[in-house]
């Protein structure tokens, strides 16, 4: 297919401000619609860009950091925005913290060294040798769901896809797909009546408050994860349960059956999550959007630079949470040592101080300076080449198949403030 002349780019509107008085970031039910987010962001960029948000009980309030600059500034400082309090917005004692610390939550030697056990099977030299195999399986999901007429793309292509990957990265088998993807509904969307067991906030989820997420699902996943360990421990496997069972990690502290389980159980989540809700967001925005999908069916080679602007759009984390060691100033606002202060990546990404006309879905947009997988950080997403892989392979295959698609249905998202999911997507396609 040759390049054409390149089609306009539509120009979206600037979602109408909200009162600053009316934003509230901590009631989840402002994130279901797919437009308050958005005005909140807005509204708190060019107001208070650095807002204190308070909270119910019994958490305790936190700093709104909504602009690029000062996500970035949080983001790469550890010392003094520490990831040792946890990463989310719950509150947590130190023998929650004891019991519950993942790799994310880790600072400095001990995080470099438990992600080094795993840091070279998502560098380059592996992730482009899947390459075959990525495109044989997105091939795979696309034949089987374009064959139906009328879909849902969530559950028959975007989450399809990327569960099949993390079963290829972590040896398990096929059919065990959909109990992956049951537990990460049921983990991550812990504060949505849909997926959760235990919802977070309930009474009931005090008697979980020790599990990741106090969610229940996380023992299944706990107990899937130690068979794995019991029979891989010791062998000469390369998978990824292989590496953290039989690879001392390099500051010479062993990994417990704790960090273990801990480690096992984000790999499982964060595998599928955020590749999942990016390529649904990514479609919904070209189906929003259709002179964009135009560009990318008149110019294939747009592609690998559409994929960054689909991050951006996407935003499939809306924060993480870091909490303050010292006293400090941020944007004329006191900071004090304990208090938490939440990056919103999700509002960094519309910054107009770095987008040009950020609220424009725009294919070709060049020096696409987003935040989706973090700004330099030691915690830069370990992933973030194997979904940007992904997503690139499953446009370029999904793409020269359509004739064209249309929306079929009603868009339910997930009720969080953490993560920026779609439930369903259904649509109806015409083959090329």
């Amino acid at each position: 297919m040759t390049a054409s002349a390149p089609l306009p780019s539509v120009r979206d509107a600037v979602p109408a401000p909200m009162p600053l008085d009316e934003v509230n970031l901590a009631d989840l039910d402002n994130f279901t619609d797919g437009v308050t987010p958005w005005r909140m962001f807005h509204t708190l960029r060019h107001q208070d860009p650095v807002h204190w948000q308070p909270e119910d009980a019994p958490n305790n309030g936190f700093w709104a950091l909504t602009r690029h600059a000062d996500i970035a500034r949080v983001d790469r400082d550890a010392e003094t925005f520490t990831s040792t309090r946890f990463v989310n917005l719950e509150e947590v004692d130190d023998d929650q913290i004891k019991k519950r610390a993942s790799i994310l939550e880790l600072d400095g030697v001990r995080h470099r060294a438990l992600r080094s056990l795993i840091q070279r099977q998502f560098g380059a030299g592996v992730i482009n040798g899947y390459t075959d195999f990525l495109r044989g399986l997105t091939a795979t999901t696309l034949d089987t769901a374009l064959a139906k007429g009328t879909f849902d793309f969530v559950a028959d292509v975007s989450a399809d896809f990327p569960i099949n990957v993390l079963a290829r990265l972590l040896d398990v088998p096929p059919e065990d797909n959909q109990r992956l993807i049951d537990w990460g509904n049921r983990i991550i969307g812990n504060t949505d009546p849909d997926y959760a067991d235990v919802l977070l906030h309930s009474a009931e989820s005090e008697q979980y408050r020790d599990l990741p997420f106090r969610s229940p699902a996380s023992l299944e996943v706990f107990d899937y994860g130690r068979e794995l360990a019991r029979q891989r421990r010791g062998k000469d496997g390369t998978d990824l349960v292989s590496r953290l069972v039989n690879t001392p990690p390099r500051d010479g502290v062993p990994l417990s059956g704790q960090d273990f389980d801990n480690y096992f159980l984000l790999l499982v989540v964060a595998g599928n999550e955020t590749t999942r809700h990016t390529i649904t967001h990514s479609m919904l925005a070209l189906l929003q959007h259709p002179e964009q999908l135009a560009r990318l069916q008149q110019d294939p080679a747009l592609i690998p630079v559409a994929v960054e602007e689909f991050l951006r759009w996407a935003s499939p984390v809306y924060h993480f949470r870091r909490t303050a060691t010292r006293d400090v100033e941020m944007g004329g606002k006191q900071i004090r040592e304990g208090d938490k202060v939440v990056m919103w990546f999700a509002s960094g990404n519309r910054d107009e101080e770095v987008f040009g006309n950020p609220y424009d879905f725009d294919v070709s947009r060049q020096n696409n300076d987003h935040v989706t997988f973090g700004k330099g950080s030691p915690h830069l997403c370990l992933g973030n080449l194997l979904a940007r892989t992904e997503i690139r392979i499953m446009f370029e295959e999904l793409i020269p198949r359509l004739a064209g698609i249309r929306p079929a249905g009603e868009v339910p998202r997930v009720r969080s403030n953490f993560v920026n999911g779609i439930k369903k997507l259904p649509v109806e396609v015409t083959l090329a």
